[in-house]
């Protein structure tokens, strides 16, 4: 079995913004493709134009009707791939050692080679995070694009997860969650980020960003978590655009 690294140099993850999703699963197609034409193994689909589709997703988006105290019910889209934990359960599950984690910035992966396809780290992810390829026969997740991040051969721009470029709402955000100075740890702190099941114990490198109250008469914009700013620029404008009617 794999032992996890004492400390890492960094700690690369993302930062989802839940109030900003609007569930249009672009992270979801261009994962799937940059993951299925790019540098790695391609994600399999078995009977994709059958009565019965499957295939291997890294990255899916679940969708939910919330209801909060004093608030109408809001729909909330909620993306979810590996969350890189500094305790990975699956990884120290590992058999064969196929799983493991970088210690020089703190993505967990899978070495393909020496995957049996057993999947006990799919039953040791709290998250479901983890597949199965039906016909690699061994375990797929989320690599945060690392064949991206480093390449030096794109512009600047695209050496971010394939998720995070594509986004078109600008829900995704990728940086060191362990530097504290980092864009992506004070948005952090500025909205209230949250933890995944904080009470699995994995602490989890990526961050959720709350989603505001959608009824302002009420709640006056306060976030599920926090209280939040009043709604600026177009939001504000909408805001005043509804009242008028």
């Amino acid at each position: 079995m794999t032992a996890l690294p004492q400390s890492t140099d960094r700690k690369l993850g993302l930062v989802i913004d839940l109030d900003t999703c609007v569930g249009c699963h672009a992270c979801v197609i261009n994962c799937k493709e940059w993951n299925t034409s790019g540098t790695g193994a391609p994600l399999s689909d078995q009977e994709p134009y059958g009565d019965t589709p499957m295939g291997t997703f890294l990255n899916r988006i679940h969708t939910f009707e919330v209801e909060v105290e004093a608030s109408p019910a809001q729909m909330v889209h909620f993306p979810k791939s590996c969350l890189h934990c500094d305790d990975a359960p699956c990884v120290t599950v590992c058999p064969t050692g196929a799983s493991y984690k970088r210690s020089e910035d703190g993505i967990v992966l899978v070495n393909e080679d020496d995957c049996i396809g057993c999947g006990l780290c799919a039953w040791a992810c709290p998250y479901g995070a983890r597949e199965l390829d039906q016909e690699a026969g061994v375990m797929k997740k989320c690599t945060l694009c690392v064949d991206r991040i480093y390449n030096e051969n794109l512009p600047e721009e695209d050496r971010v997860p394939a998720c995070v470029r594509t986004c078109p709402a600008g829900a995704r955000h990728f940086g060191d969650l362990g530097d504290p100075s980092s864009a992506v740890s004070q948005l952090v702190a500025e909205r209230g980020g949250m933890d995944l099941m904080p009470e699995q114990g994995t602490k989890p490198v990526n961050k959720y960003l709350p989603p505001r109250l959608r009824d302002r008469s009420m709640s006056g914009g306060k976030s599920l978590e926090s209280k939040g700013d009043s709604p600026k620029g177009l939001l504000s404008w909408i805001d005043r655009a509804l009242e008028a009617l």
